[in-house]
């Protein structure tokens, strides 16, 4: 079909006269490229569903694809799970432009296909989708967010009945159901009889069950005297992270006031995503003049946390792989350790949990990015009888627990609340947590750089730098390459050209191990128009100062970093 017949098409059957006054307009006197990108492949399933710009099309997030996905998903639940239009589909949304039409058609699609839909009526943080998911026996959760992405952005991500995201074969099963949808389809009436509405009740279980995880992670009481700044980046989770902490004794608490509320147009940041340079700025200058000694951030759906700690140069914002392990030794310390207990995170993330789990004598897992990947080998490792007590991704994603098999910021912060309290209690602090783990393992440090490749040539431009570095990668900064893992052909292949096969799924990433301890890899988002580059080098520390240490791994990690982006064609 032409692309100008396929868009008077769907100006014909879109029930939104936005999106439709938008597409007449770009038929009238838009550009053609802009038409062509509206109507280019239609959005799939990555690492954590679909996610897209506002718009019209196929390409873009509007009313008629979250219907037809909608479609597509029930199709897929009433053929794949038993008494699903009895147990019901959970749907929640976040504040951004759009979530709450896009929840209200999602329901209405649900609902109409004769399932069962319990609905929240207001705005809620992703980890309370997956919570109640488990609590409510439900088939399935959608939440419509787009969790950190930029303001014109949404999106639609999908929860099985164990509460975890979707994973292969789900997603390819569900777009071949997705496919299969013809018309846009129908939405149920509003008083239909399925649809129901969830009371403050199943907020205020999920706020218990934290308080008791936590509780039980730090089972003898501790001190309480810690000032915490909270920034909830504009987004959902002011109404949930301020009863918690009062609730578990921080009632010292100051919030961002500029931030505190939901505000889909992200006023004060440039990119609603507490990893970005900048998003931090306000919670900083507040906690400055505040005096605290504590900083956490969530992003908009609530979903990740951000730590800032103070230190001797003023305020040191902490890397998710920093939070991550900080967690992974306090908690297995509190649990006493053992091979009972397990901790995981993702290939991209540092090497330095798998240390720490080996110097308590636990276990460790290691997935590809995302947590449909670690909850689902958590839900593994539980089922034969061990305790995961932490998994995470560098890119500020936190599970504490099972207690939601997704990355939850609000019981992390919590947590790290926790142990920041009890550290300040004992004349120490976070920095020194950190200090004493690079002593005995090595000062492990991280960098991440994204690259954004948006337009029609981006998925040209990440083949070809994947190709560029996939051929012929010897060495880096006159460093020899001594292992290379492609995960998308599941090929490791060692320094003297043995090839060996990964155990894990097909993933398109590139890792390198070079011969002095440092890795270096890049993937293509799952969510986003980037192209993404993770680095890592490891800096013994021995007699010298942790401090000296830091300043020649961040020397490293500079050069390694400089010549991996130019050999990749991409410039620092």
């Amino acid at each position: 079909m032409d692309i100008r017949d396929e868009a008077a098409r769907w100006i014909a059957t879109d029930p939104d006269s936005g999106t439709r006054a938008a597409l007449q307009a770009l038929l009238d006197s838009g550009p053609e490229s802009e038409l062509s990108e509206c109507f280019g492949a239609r959005l799939a399933f990555g690492t954590a569903g679909i996610r897209g710009p506002l718009g019209p099309g196929p390409a873009r997030m509007n009313r008629v694809v979250v219907r037809r996905v909608t479609a597509g998903l029930a199709a897929h639940l009433l053929a794949a799970v038993p008494d699903v239009a009895n147990r019901g589909v959970v749907v929640g949304r976040d504040a951004r432009h759009k979530s709450q039409v896009f929840a209200a058609d999602t329901a209405g699609v649900l609902a109409a296909a004769g399932i069962r839909v319990h609905r929240f009526d207001r705005p809620v943080p992703t980890p309370l989708v997956a919570f109640a998911v488990r609590e409510l026996g439900a088939a399935a959760g959608v939440q419509i967010t787009a969790s950190h992405n930029p303001a014109p952005d949404n999106g639609y991500k999908v929860y099985w009945s164990n509460g975890a995201q979707i994973r292969p074969p789900q997603d390819a099963e569900i777009s071949a159901a997705i496919d299969a949808i013809s018309e846009v389809p129908a939405v149920a009436e509003p008083d239909d009889e399925r649809l129901t509405t969830l009371g403050p009740d199943i907020g205020g279980a999920y706020l218990t069950a934290v308080l008791d995880l936590v509780r039980s992670a730090f089972p003898i009481p501790g001190p309480r005297e810690l000032r915490i700044v909270h920034t909830a980046l504009h987004g959902v989770t002011r109404g949930f992270i301020v009863p918690l902490l009062d609730a578990a004794g921080f009632d010292d608490l100051r919030l961002v006031g500029e931030q505190a509320d939901p505000d889909p147009n992200f006023p004060t940041v440039a990119f609603p995503n507490p990893e970005e340079p900048g998003a931090l700025d306000l919670a900083l200058a507040l906690a400055d003049r505040e005096g605290a000694d504590l900083v956490l951030a969530n992003d908009p759906d609530g979903d990740r946390i951000a730590v800032a700690v103070p230190d001797e140069s003023g305020w040191r914002v902490l890397s998710g792989d920093e939070t991550g392990c900080l967690l992974g030794e306090a908690l297995l310390t509190a649990a006493g350790g053992g091979s009972d207990l397990v901790v995981g995170t993702t290939v991209v993330s540092s090497q330095l949990l798998a240390r720490i789990a080996e110097h308590h004598g636990s276990g460790f897992y290691e997935t590809l990015t995302g947590f449909k990947w670690l909850s689902t080998v958590a839900a593994d490792v539980e089922a034969a009888g061990r305790r995961v007590l932490l998994a995470y991704e560098q890119a500020l994603g936190v599970m504490v627990g099972t207690l939601v098999r997704d990355k939850d910021g609000l019981s992390a912060a919590l947590a790290v609340a926790e142990l920041a309290a009890r550290r300040k209690a004992a004349g120490s602090s976070l920095v020194e947590a950190l200090d004493e783990l690079s002593r005995r393992h090595g000062l492990h440090l991280t960098r991440s750089h994204s690259v954004r490749l948006e337009g029609a040539d981006g998925p040209a431009l990440v083949t070809g730098v994947l190709d560029r570095l996939r051929h012929g990668l010897a060495d880096v900064d006159g460093v020899a390459v001594a292992v290379a893992d492609d995960y998308a052909a599941g090929t490791r292949t060692g320094a003297d050209g043995t090839v060996t096969a990964l155990a894990t799924p097909r993933s398109d990433l590139l890792s390198f191990t070079l011969a002095d301890g440092s890795r270096l890899q890049v993937r293509p988002s799952g969510t986003e128009p980037l192209l993404k580059f993770y680095f890592e080098v490891v800096e013994p520390v021995g007699e010298r100062p942790v401090a000296k240490a830091r300043e020649r791994a961040e020397a490293r990690v500079e050069r390694m970093a400089d010549a991996f982006l130019t050999i990749s064609g991409l410039s620092g």
